[in-house]
């Protein structure tokens, strides 16, 4: 696949979810509502380690989309976009279980990974940001600069990076440092760090979509007792639905 046909098809799903072609997109809670809305899609947050990013399960009556939580907030979002194009645009899936390594594994696998860097990151929008980070038009990228543009469009440093070497704004020589002290050197300009780690461990597991929906529509029929169904729930990771959050009952003043 070219770069055309990824922008193709990443402007194609943009506009399926509401959104525009160049805005950046804070993917999971635009995933959620357009999920709860599907009566086939189930998404699962659970640690797998750090060899895989994701996996993604096509059957005729319904699809899984399990996310690596145990990676940096901005690597599952990476991870998310990368699974979308097997859900989307991937024909010949069944199961894809999915690397860590942007970039790498088989053809379908990198036409994954390009589509996910076109999908959050538009090359219209990454332009655009290139020219407000730098000071002047032939100059180098800095790692503050890359830190500046993994910020603004929510995603790893990794994935930052594979997309700037795609576009040519950095050689191999000039990336490989970066790939050292992310997270410093997020810090040091003052930024929150929380885009390069996991989410905290209470939150790492979590289903969303037709599991949930499936479980709530056969309480309602009668065809499971509540127990069961808190039961389900409790499976799915999804105590906040049996028990309620823990700082329910309260609100804060403004």
């Amino acid at each position: 696949m070219n770069e055309v046909d990824s922008w193709k098809r990443a402007v194609w799903l943009r506009k399926l979810l509401g959104e525009d072609t160049s805005s950046r997109i804070d993917i999971f809670p635009l995933i959620v509502a357009n999920i709860e809305r599907s009566k086939h899609f189930t998404m699962v947050f659970y640690p797998m380690g750090d060899r895989l990013s994701g996996m993604c399960v096509k059957g005729t009556g319904s699809t899984v989309i399990a996310i690596n939580s145990a990676m940096s907030v901005g690597r599952q979002h990476f991870s998310m976009a990368h699974e979308l194009f097997h859900v989307y645009f991937d024909d010949n899936l069944s199961t894809a279980i999915c690397s860590q390594k942007i970039g790498g594994g088989n053809e379908v696998e990198r036409e994954a990974d390009q589509f996910a860097s076109y999908f959050l990151v538009p090359p219209d929008a990454l332009t655009a940001a290139i020219a407000r980070v730098k000071q002047k038009v032939d100059d180098k990228l800095t790692v503050g600069n890359v830190v500046e543009l993994e910020q603004y469009f929510w995603v790893s440093r990794q994935a930052m990076l594979f997309r700037l070497l795609e576009e040519n704004e950095l050689t191999s020589q000039e990336a490989e440092p970066m790939r050292r002290g992310v997270i410093n050197s997020a810090r040091n300009l003052g930024y929150d760090d929380s885009l390069y780690k996991p989410l905290p461990l209470e939150k790492q597991h979590a289903t969303y979509g037709y599991y949930i929906q499936q479980a709530e529509e056969s309480l309602k029929e009668g065809l499971i007792s509540n127990g069961k169904y808190e039961e389900l729930l409790l499976e799915a990771f999804r105590s906040d639905l049996v028990y309620g959050e823990a700082s329910e009952g309260s609100e804060s003043v403004d």
